[in-house]
């Protein structure tokens, strides 16, 4: 490997060296081309100084590193205090011990300082910046994460020489195996996908709700459209709310459904639809625009043009951009604790446990039925039937909605 050593001179000098060399040799081959003797040579590596009898692999020196080389006047072979004298050398936690004159010593080599912009970005600016408490900061980082990197070189080491037959050895050695198999999984995703880490920005567009702009969440995974009582109260709809379809929205939690509006006017683009909704108490989701009315006003999500289309194509409104977006929407971790089981944030469907007949609003309310049989499904069918369906249609539409006669009715409507 090639190592370049930077002399107190600014003198600098390329070198190849096996990785298993020792200091004392190379600086053996510094003697030959800096004439200095190397009794009188120190060589130092991040800061720290290096021992005569270390291997640079062990030092964790790599190939295109740069070490420093100090000329001291104290002829003695165990590794004198620099020219500047002690100011330089480093605590055991990998700080200076004098961090100003460190500093200055280092600012004063530019050979060096462009080296370090190349190769330790942030360790340059802070040595160009004035805060040395910032900088003994990030020096105690770099010896961690170099005291990080030894042990674990030390325990690859040992397990290349561990008992075949020890199945702990065995045990790590397949772990090893299965980091390394994820370290260039990751490295792979970070060439080839790397909008995958970027944060996903939901759908939202532009409605009016009775009149009142909004930004719409648009959620195919929610079952029904929701919006939030604040949100309900601000539109003029409140009033409209029937609460006799109290119940609980499940999902990824729950939460309490107070009621339902059952038709109000929204605009999409500059055409008008009627739109139910179904009222909760989620301060941090205004108004989601779920699948119940997505597949009565036949919507279609275009994320190759980024536009929702609505009514078969005759209305396109662009989905919004992260800038145009409320930043209290774009906070997912705390929408998700306050809006939990709304179908808000989460794109697994909440799905809604409800009390339907309103027979009675001053009775207490049975929950409703799923079944297929029985005289309130006859009820159901013969009430939808009435409207010009077919009997069939309307069991269809009914199983489909598991006796939902209201999702039943738009359904048959929209189709």
């Amino acid at each position: 490997m090639r190592i370049t050593v930077m002399t107190a001179g600014e003198q600098i000098i390329s070198l190849d060296v096996d990785s298993n060399e020792t200091v004392e040799n190379v600086k053996a081959l510094l003697e030959v081309e800096s004439n200095v003797p190397i009794q009188q040579q120190q060589l130092l590596y991040n800061g720290n100084e290096m021992g005569n009898s270390d291997k640079l692999s062990a030092l964790g020196v790599k190939d295109d590193d740069l070490l420093m080389m100090m000329v001291s006047t104290n002829s003695s072979s165990g590794g004198a205090a620099p020219a500047a004298g002690s100011d330089l050398g480093m605590n055991p936690d990998g700080s200076a011990l004098n961090p100003a004159a460190f500093q200055q010593h280092v600012k004063g080599d530019s050979n060096l300082m462009g080296q370090l912009f190349q190769t330790d970005p942030e360790l340059a600016q802070v040595i160009s910046g004035s805060d040395l408490n910032k900088l003994q900061d990030v020096l105690r980082a770099r010896h961690r994460q170099r005291s990080v990197l030894q042990r674990q070189k030390e325990e690859e080491l040992a397990l290349l020489y561990a008992d075949p037959f020890d199945v702990e050895a065995q045990k790590k050695i397949e772990a090893a195996i299965r980091q390394k198999g994820i370290d260039e999984n990751w490295e792979a995703a970070l060439e080839h996908n790397p909008e995958g880490f970027a944060r996903v920005i939901m759908l939202y567009v532009d409605m009016e709700v009775n009149g009142v702009p909004l930004k719409a969440f648009v959620d195919s995974g929610a079952q029904s459209t929701i919006i939030s009582k604040t949100c309900a109260e601000r539109c003029g709809l409140l009033r409209l709310m029937d609460q006799r379809y109290k119940g609980i929205a499940q999902g990824v939690g729950q939460s309490e459904i107070l009621g339902r509006i059952h038709v109000a006017p929204i605009k999409i683009g500059n055409n008008f639809y009627p739109c139910s909704f179904v009222v909760l108490d989620s301060p941090n989701m205004e108004f989601l625009f779920g699948l119940d009315m997505l597949r009565k006003h036949q919507c279609t999500i275009d994320l190759k043009e980024n536009v929702m289309t609505v009514g078969g194509g005759e209305v396109s409104v662009p989905f919004l951009q992260e800038k145009d977006i409320p930043s209290r929407f774009l906070d997912e971790g705390r929408v998700l604790n306050e809006a939990s089981g709304s179908g808000a944030t989460v794109p697994s469907g909440f799905t809604e446990k409800k009390n339907n007949t309103v027979a009675n609003p001053t009775s207490q309310q049975p929950k409703r039925q799923n079944t297929s049989e029985g005289p309130e499904f006859e009820a159901k069918i013969a009430k939808l039937v009435e409207l010009g369906f077919s009997r069939e249609a309307v069991i269809q539409a009914l199983k489909l909605f598991e006796g939902n006669e209201e999702q039943a009715a738009g359904f048959l409507f929209g189709g």
